[in-house]
C-alpha cells in the first residue's frame, strides 16, 4: 500500500510538471511571435536564437512526458500488487477463523477426552472392587464419562465465545487521494505480465495441492494411530484386587502385565514419538494449505480480471451419492423475510414471525434422520463433523434448507448435531427453568401413569407453540428409541443426550445431584409422550409421522391395530418349518444397500421372497438364496 501511494504521488507530481512545461511552451511560443513581428518591423533578424529556444522547450516537454508515462506505469503495477496481496490476506484471515482455529483446537486437544476417560475408568474399576455399596454414585460417574463429547464440548465452547471465533471484518481497499480505480487493471502494457503471472500461479497451485494431499493422508494415518493408542481399554484393574495368600505371586504376575512399568514406559515413549511426528505433519499441512489459499485468492482474482473461463475449484470433493431413497411429498414453505434469529434466538418469536409452526431446522433434521438415520449406531451420541455442522447451520440461518434434496449426502451425526445445537442455543429452553423444581419433583412418584399424569399437568401450562414443537420432537425421539436394538439408543440413552439440552439445570441448583433427575424426566416424556401431550383432536398442529416417504400406502396406518400386518396366513400349523411356509412375493421399488449384516441388499425391480412381517418397517425374507431383513418402504408386496 505504501509503495502504491508513493508511486501515485510521483505520478501526480510528474503530471503537474508536464502541464507546467506545456504552459511554458505555449507562453514562449506567444512571446516569440511578438518578438518576430517587431524584428520584421525594424529590420532585425534573430531567427536562429528563437529556433534554439523552441527546441529546448520541446525537449524539456518530451522529457517530462516520458517521466510522467514511466511513473504512471509504476503506479498501475503497484496498485495491482496492492489489490492482489489484499485479496490473499483477506482469504487467509477468513480461512484461519473458519477452518484453522477449529483444526488447531482439535490438534492441541487430541487425546484429552480419551486420556481422561481412561483415567476415570481405571478409578471406577478400583472403586467397584473396593466398595460395592457406592454403586449408585459410580453409575452416575460412568454415565458422565460415556457422555463425554469432544466435538460437542468444542462446539459449545466456540458458541459461548462466538465473538472471538468469528472472522473479523474484511480488509478494505483504501485508494490514494484522487485515485478512483478499485480493481486490478488488465490493460496494456500490464496484461501480458498478468497473464504470465496467472499461468505461473495455476501451475504452482496444481503442484501444491498434490503435495498437500499427500501430507494430509499421512496426517490422517498418524491421527488414527494416536487414537488407537489413546482408546486402548486398559482401565480394568480388577485382577489387582483378587485375593491371594502370597503377595509375591501377585507381584510376579503384574510385573509382566499390560500395566507393568516397563510396558507403560514403552507405550509412553511410542506415544510421544508419534505425537511429535503428528504435530510436525500438522504444521506442514497447515502451512501448505495456507499457501494454497493465498495463491488461490490471487489466481481467482487474476482469472476474473483477465476474463477467463470457469473458476477452478479448490478442495471440493463430493462423496459418492447415496442410493435413491423414497421421497416425501411436502408442501412448499414460504421464504418470507424473518426478523428473528433461528439459532441462539427466541423460538416463539421466530415461529410467530416466520409462520412456521415447526421451525424449519427441526422439521428438516427430523425428516432426514427419519429417512436415513434411525438405524445409525450411537445417533445423537456420536459427534459429527464440526465444519459440516457449521455449514448446515449457516445454510438454515440464510433461509435455505440444505437437507431438502434427498440425494444430498450429509453425515447423519452432523445432522443430529445441528438438531441438538438448535435446542441448546434457544434463549428460553424447551422446558422453562421456572418450572424446573416442579418437573424434577415428579421423579419421586412411581414411574408410569402417575408420573406421566403429573408431567402432563405441567406441560399444558406452557405456550401453545412450545407444546406443538415438544409433541413433534418427543414423538420422533420415541420412534428413534424403537430401533434401540440397532442404534443402541434406548429412551434412557436419548435422555442422557437431550437432558442438558432441553432442560438445563439452573445456576442455583447442584448439577451433580440434579442431572440424574433431569435424565429421568426426559426418559419418562419420551416413553409416555402420547399421554403427556395433547392429541391432534385436542390441539391442532403438525404431528410427527413415522413414515416420511412417498408411497405411504405401504406403511402401517397409525390407526390400525398393533401387529395387524404381522398376521400373515402361511397356511401352516405351529410345527411347520420356515421352508414349508407359504412365501409372499414382492418387487423392489428402489435400490437398497444393507447397513448391517442382517439386512439384504438388492436392486430396483428385483424379485424378493417374504416369510413373515418382523415389524412395521421390516420383513424377514430371501434374495438370491440369502436370508435376512428387507425394508418395507422399499418394496411392493404382491397380492397376499
Amino acid at each position: 500500500m505504501k509503495t502504491y501511494h508513493m508511486y501515485h504521488t510521483e505520478s501526480l507530481s510528474a503530471e503537474s510538471k508536464l502541464k507546467e512545461a506545456e504552459k511554458q511552451e505555449e507562453k514562449h511560443i506567444g512571446k516569440s511571435n511578438d518578438i518576430s513581428s517587431s524584428l520584421l518591423r525594424y529590420g532585425h533578424d534573430e531567427r536562429p536564437q528563437r529556433r534554439s529556444s523552441v527546441k529546448k522547450m520541446e525537449k524539456m516537454k518530451e522529457k517530462r512526458q516520458a517521466k510522467y508515462s514511466e511513473n504512471k506505469l509504476k503506479c498501475t503495477k503497484a496498485r495491482n500488487d496492492f489489490l492482489l496481496n489484499l485479496a490473499a490476506t483477506n482469504a487467509l484471515v477468513a480461512k484461519y477463523y473458519i477452518h484453522d482455529v477449529s483444526d488447531m483446537i482439535d490438534c492441541c486437544d487430541l487425546g484429552y477426552h480419551a486420556s481422561l476417560a481412561r483415567s476415570m475408568r481405571t478409578y471406577l474399576s478400583a472403586e467397584y472392587s473396593l466398595e460395592t455399596s457406592r454403586h449408585e454414585g459410580l453409575d452416575l460417574l460412568e454415565g458422565a464419562v460415556d457422555a463425554m463429547d469432544l466435538r460437542g464440548d468444542k462446539l459449545k465452547f466456540m458458541d459461548t465465545h462466538s465473538q472471538i471465533f468469528c472472522p473479523p471484518a474484511r480488509f478494505d481497499y483504501q485508494p490514494h487521494m484522487g485515485d478512483e480505480v478499485c480493481q486490478v487493471s488488465a490493460q496494456q502494457p500490464v496484461q501480458t505480465e498478468l497473464l504470465m503471472r496467472h499461468h505461473q500461479l495455476q501451475s504452482r497451485l496444481a503442484t501444491l495441492k498434490i503435495e498437500n494431499e499427500e501430507v494430509r493422508k499421512t496426517l490422517d494415518a498418524t491421527m488414527q494411530t494416536l487414537q488407537d493408542m489413546l482408546t486402548v481399554e486398559d482401565f480394568d484393574v480388577s485382577e489387582a484386587f483378587q485375593h491371594s495368600q502370597s503377595t509375591e505371586s501377585v507381584k510376579s504376575a503384574s510385573s509382566d502385565s499390560y500395566m507393568s512399568k516397563a510396558n507403560i514406559a514403552k507405550r509412553r515413549a511410542n506415544h510421544q514419538e508419534t505425537e511429535g511426528f503428528y504435530f510436525t505433519k500438522y504444521k506442514e499441512y497447515l502451512n501448505g494449505s495456507n499457501l494454497i489459499v493465498k495463491l488461490q485468492a490471487k489466481h481467482d482474482l487474476l482469472k476474473q480480471t483477465l476474463g477467463e473461463g470457469e473458476r477452478a475449484e479448490y478442495g471440493t470433493t463430493r462423496p459418492p451419492t447415496l442410493p435413491p431413497k423414497p421421497q416425501r411429498m411436502r408442501k412448499s414453505r414460504p421464504r418470507s423475510h424473518v426478523n428473528h434469529k433461528l439459532f441462539n434466538g427466541n423460538m416463539e418469536a421466530f415461529i410467530q414471525d416466520s409462520g412456521q409452526t415447526i421451525p424449519v431446522v427441526v422439521e428438516s433434521c427430523v425428516r432426514y434422520i427419519n429417512l436415513y438415520g434411525l438405524q445409525q449406531q450411537g445417533i445423537f451420541r456420536v459427534p459429527g463433523s464440526q465444519i459440516e455442522v457449521n455449514d448446515i447451520k449457516n445454510a438454515f440461518e440464510r433461509g435455505e434448507d440444505p437437507l431438502e434434496d434427498d440425494q444430498s449426502d450429509h453425515d447423519i451425526n452432523s445432522v443430529a448435531g445441528v438438531l441438538k445445537l438448535y435446542f441448546r442455543g434457544l434463549e428460553n429452553s424447551l422446558f422453562p427453568q421456572e418450572r424446573f423444581l416442579d418437573l424434577i419433583s415428579t421423579t419421586k412418584l412411581d414411574p408410569g401413569a402417575e408420573r406421566a399424569h403429573h408431567l402432563q399437568q405441567i406441560v399444558v401450562t406452557l405456550q401453545r407453540p412450545v407444546i406443538i414443537v415438544m409433541r413433534y420432537l418427543f414423538a420422533f425421539l420415541n420412534h428413534v428409541s424403537q430401533y434401540s436394538d440397532e442404534n443402541m439408543m434406548d429412551p434412557y440413552n436419548l435422555a442422557i443426550c437431550f437432558g442438558p439440552t432441553l432442560m438445563p439445570i439452573p445456576d442455583d441448583q447442584d448439577p451433580v445431584s440434579c442431572q440424574a433427575h433431569v435424565n429421568e424426566v426426559i426418559k419418562t416424556v419420551i416413553i409416555h409422550h402420547e399421554v403427556i401431550y395433547p392429541s391432534l383432536r385436542e390441539l391442532e398442529g403438525p404431528v410427527y409421522e413415522k413414515c416420511m416417504a412417498e408411497g405411504e400406502e405401504y406403511c402401517e396406518s397409525p390407526h390400525s391395530e398393533p401387529g395387524a400386518l404381522d398376521e400373515v396366513d402361511n397356511g401352516t400349523g405351529p410345527n411347520t418349518s420356515d421352508e414349508e411356509a407359504e412365501q409372499i412375493e414382492a418387487i423392489a421399488k428402489f435400490d437398497y444397500v444393507g447397513r448391517t449384516p442382517r439386512e439384504l441388499s438388492f436392486k430396483k425391480g428385483a424379485s424378493l421372497l417374504l416369510y413373515l412381517r418382523a415389524s412395521e418397517d421390516w420383513w424377514e425374507g430371501r434374495h438370491n438364496g440369502v436370508d435376512g431383513l428387507i425394508p418395507h418402504q422399499y418394496i411392493v408386496v404382491q397380492d397376499m
